[in-house]
Parts: C-alpha cells; structure tokens; sequence
C-alpha cells in the first residue's frame, strides 16, 4: 500500500503520542525516503530521534527540515533542543536569544521559548516569554501556569500568587497551580484556601496524582495554621497514595550505598590521587530540605562564585567514563561500585568541569548543590582533590520530618513511608561517617542549626574553607535576584528564621515509628 505523505507524517505523530516507537519508525523512514522534500517528515523524525536518545540524528534531522524551510522557527527551536541533548549550551543559548527578539503569534512558540531557557538556568529570559504567552491568551491556564512558574522561581512570589489566582478561577480543579499557590506563603487563619482545597478533594473526578497534591497542599497549609492533626491527617493521606503508585524497594537503595562503602576503603584513598587539578567547584551535599540552599545561597552572594545550581553532571559523566570502560556489557548494580574504583579519576575530573561549560568559568568558582552527590563524596575527592566538600547536616528528625512533608517531583522515592525514610537516612548516615573514617579533614560538616542560630559566625568559617574572603553581602543572601528552582524556591526570599528548626516536635506523636527505627540504630534523636 502506498501512503501520502500526508498520511505518513500522521502515522508517525500517532505513533510518537501513544509510545509506540516501531510503528514511529517505520512512519518516519517511510515519509523521508519517499518524501525528502517534505518539511513536517523531517521535524517529526528529530523528534523521534530524540525521545529515542539519538541526539546527533535528531540535530541531522533537524538540518534537513532547515535546509528545506531556513527560517522557521519551530526547526530552529527543535535545533535548540538537540543542542542541549549534546550539552552544547553555548549554540543554544546563542539561538534562542536571537529567537527571543522577534514577536510571534502563536502562545506555543513563546511557551516553548520560555521552557528552552529555563532548561539553560536563564530564567530572566524565560519570564518575559512566559508573559508574552500569557499577553495573547490571558484566559490561557496553562500559559498563566507557566508564568506563575517562572515568577517563583526568579523570587516575584506576590506576582505568582496573584497569576496563580487568575489562572484558578478559570480552572480551580488544576492540582498543581493550587499546589503551588499554598506554597508561596505562610497561610494564616484569615488568609488561607483550606476550604477550597477540601471542596476540590471532594470532587469525585481526581486522579490519584491530582489526589496527592491537594493533600500536600492542604497538609501545609494546616501546619501554617498550626492545625496539627488535620495537617498530619492529609499529609500520611497524600503520602500514602503517592507510596502506593510507586515500584520501590527501599531495599536496593541500602544494597547500593553499602556496595559503595566496601568499594571505597582505605586503601584506594592511601594509593594516592591524581586527580584533576581544578579549584573550582564547592560541593554542598546532604540531604534534601537540610538547609542545603540556604548554605548555596550564602555562598553563591560572594562576588566569586557562581551558584550553579543543582546539577546532575558528575553521575552523569562517571555513567558516561563506565560505559566507555565496559560498553554494552549490562554491570549488575551491586558491582558497579565496584567497577568505578578502576577508572581514570583525573579524566572524570576533567570531563566533569568540561561539562560545566559554558555556565561555569566566568568567575573563580563555582557551586554544584545536588544533595544526593553524597553518594560519591569519595569519588569527587579522588577525580578533584582540590574541591571543596560541605555537607550540610540537620537534626534526624527534623531532617526525616521536612523530607517527609515534602512532594518531590521526580526524586527521593523513599521519603513517601516512614520505614523506608528512617532506614535510608541510616544508611545515608553510615555512609557519610564512612567517608569521614577513609578520608579525614575532607568533608566540611555545618549544621543548619548552627546556621540559624548564628549566621555570621558559621558564615565567617565556611568561606575560610572555601579559601575565600569575606564579604558582607554574603549575609545577605535573600536579597539576592538569582533564580531558585529548588523546592527552597520560596523560603530563600527571606532572612534566616528560627520557626522550622524544632517544629517537628509538634509531630512527635505520628512520628513514633520513624523515631524507632533510627534509635534502634543507635542514632541521637533527643
């Protein structure tokens, strides 16, 4: 049967929405071969090549659609996203400045302008496409989501309250704006959507996903009331649903952090390193909602060093040095540790700055705040000798408590179960006591409530860590207009304040099973 190409490129777009990558294939191959004149063949076959993990023939792709329609904006964007496939942030950022300049008339365009530069960390860029989008079509939700979006993240917290507020009167059911929105502020008595949030809960048409975050939403607010059992009540609910979703065995989480610990022993760190010689990162490491930002953001306010954010790039390229030591052969995940200990660390440290570029490099330094970088503290050591460590420590409890009550997006699968938090965060503990034991006076440990209680002091003593001078604007970090992305995004608008250190205890109660497990392990929780 012969089809049209027509008919091809709407087999291949069919195909592409519903997954089925071989019918998509077939689709693609066809309408190009019989087709090679036909733009849309070309666009639809970048997109396939890149949900397939096929940078580089996605960007051929997107070459032959170019060559056949030079200025069009949606190849050249789709040109953009397969530069950022290949970490070429410099062409692409390039691009899409010069893209932002010209006004267009499709809400679609603008969106994805603004979603590109938010991918590149440039969310100043980002705001005003969002706001454009917004400007054709006010009554758009997910345009005026978006916008709201990108005001938290660059610290407009009123402006995104008050887009967030338009947005759910069209579409008050929308979880995550409602979400969101709870999240800006501290929701007092007279001021709060308790009662909206229940009326949308009540709806008999919720997915179990849209369930969860009007649980967490309702879960917070409560507790900004002071309302403990209602707070707790919804929060084990959202949890609880959230859990049940999830294929997850805290298990093999623990399997893997103790293969590290025997992979990494003395001796590898006694054989001598040979690291890359770079001075520029400073690794913040920890746990998520320990207070890992707000030490970013003290940090990142020195006139020499950049806050780069929380990137995924060193796993990345010790993923990438392993594949290239063992190529295809599938490394069972109790061995890959193992495996790790055998590479070339000063090349790791190498590709891992390289990777960096061009975000970092302007200024002396640099900081990578990925909390889970925890597990390969001893790695970074042995690839960078010269970079700095923190890690940043929080009392257990209130470290399992904030873990606990907060709805990560794609992260963090233990913190939805009390079991399975308690028994991570004792392996996560063993391992941080393990790389203090192998590699002594390497790690710096500040804890959050030092920081709190006395900022200029323990300020003052980590830059003499980082080998750096002091600066007043240091304490001074919420005044600063970086953008946050983390779920810190809110909070780290404002100075240091005191109100979540112990607040924890206002749940002791419902956290007795949690409280079991870690002093069954002999950790401190009093």
């Amino acid at each position: 049967m012969t089809y049209s190409k027509e008919q091809l490129y709407r087999m291949a777009r069919q195909a592409l929405s519903t997954g089925d990558m071989r019918a998509a294939v077939f689709a693609c191959r066809e309408v190009n071969a019989s087709y090679p004149d036909y733009f849309e063949g070309w666009g639809v076959a970048s997109e396939l090549h890149l949900k397939l993990k096929r940078p580089e023939a996605a960007l051929m792709a997107a070459e032959k659609a170019l060559d056949i329609r030079p200025s069009s904006t949606k190849a050249l964007l789709q040109k953009v996203e397969c530069w950022l496939s290949t970490d070429n942030k410099k062409d692409a950022a390039t691009l899409l400045l010069e893209l932002a300049d010209k006004e267009y008339r499709e809400v679609q365009i603008y969106d994805r302008l603004g979603m590109l530069f938010t991918q590149l960390d440039m969310h100043e860029q980002s705001l005003p496409q969002f706001q454009k989008a917004s400007n054709l079509e006010p009554d758009n939700p997910a345009a005026l989501y978006n916008l709201a979006a990108c005001q938290r993240f660059n610290g407009d917290l009123v402006d995104a309250e008050n887009t967030l507020d338009r947005m759910l009167i069209i579409k008050p059911s929308d979880h995550e704006g409602q979400a969101m929105r709870s999240s800006l502020r501290k929701q007092t008595v007279e001021h709060n959507h308790v009662e909206e949030l229940q009326g949308i809960l009540a709806s008999s048409d919720m997915t179990d996903q849209g369930q969860v975050q009007v649980c967490y939403a309702m879960a917070k607010e409560f507790d900004d009331i002071d309302d403990v059992q209602n707070a707790y009540r919804y929060l084990a609910q959202g949890a609880d649903i959230k859990r049940s979703r999830m294929r997850y065995d805290v298990q093999t989480d623990l399997d893997i952090i103790a293969s590290i610990r025997d992979a990494y022993n003395h001796q590898i760190f006694q054989s001598g390193i040979n690291g890359h010689s770079s001075k520029e990162p400073i690794f913040i490491i920890g746990l998520p909602r320990t207070g890992t930002t707000l030490v970013e953001r003290v940090l990142g306010s020195h006139s020499d060093v950049y806050a780069a954010g929380e990137l995924s790039n060193f796993s990345r390229e010790l993923m990438r040095q392993v594949q290239v030591n063992y190529g295809e052969e599938k490394i069972p995940r109790e061995e890959l540790a193992s495996c790790t200990t055998k590479m070339d660390f000063s090349r790791l440290g190498a590709d891992y700055i390289n990777s960096t570029r061009p975000l970092t490099g302007e200024l002396p330094r640099f900081i990578d705040k990925l909390p889970f970088n925890f597990l390969y503290a001893g790695l970074i050591h042995l690839a960078l000798p010269d970079a700095k460590i923190i890690h940043v420590t929080r009392h257990p409890m209130a470290a399992c408590y904030a873990i606990y009550k907060q709805l990560f997006k794609d992260a963090y699968p233990y913190s939805y179960n009390q079991e399975d938090l308690g028994r991570y965060y004792i392996a996560y503990h063993q391992l941080m006591s393990h790389w203090n034991t192998v590699m002594p006076g390497v790690i710096y440990s500040l804890s959050y409530e030092s920081v709190v209680a006395d900022l200029e002091s323990e300020s003052r003593k980590l830059l003499n860590f980082c080998e750096l001078p002091w600066e007043d604007q240091c304490l001074k970090f919420y005044e600063s207009k970086q953008a946050s992305t983390t779920a810190s995004a809110s909070q780290v608008r404002k100075p240091v304040y005191s109100s979540s250190v112990n607040r924890w205890r206002a749940y002791e109660d419902e956290l007795q099973p949690l409280r079991a497990i870690l002093e069954g392990a002999g950790i401190d929780v009093s």
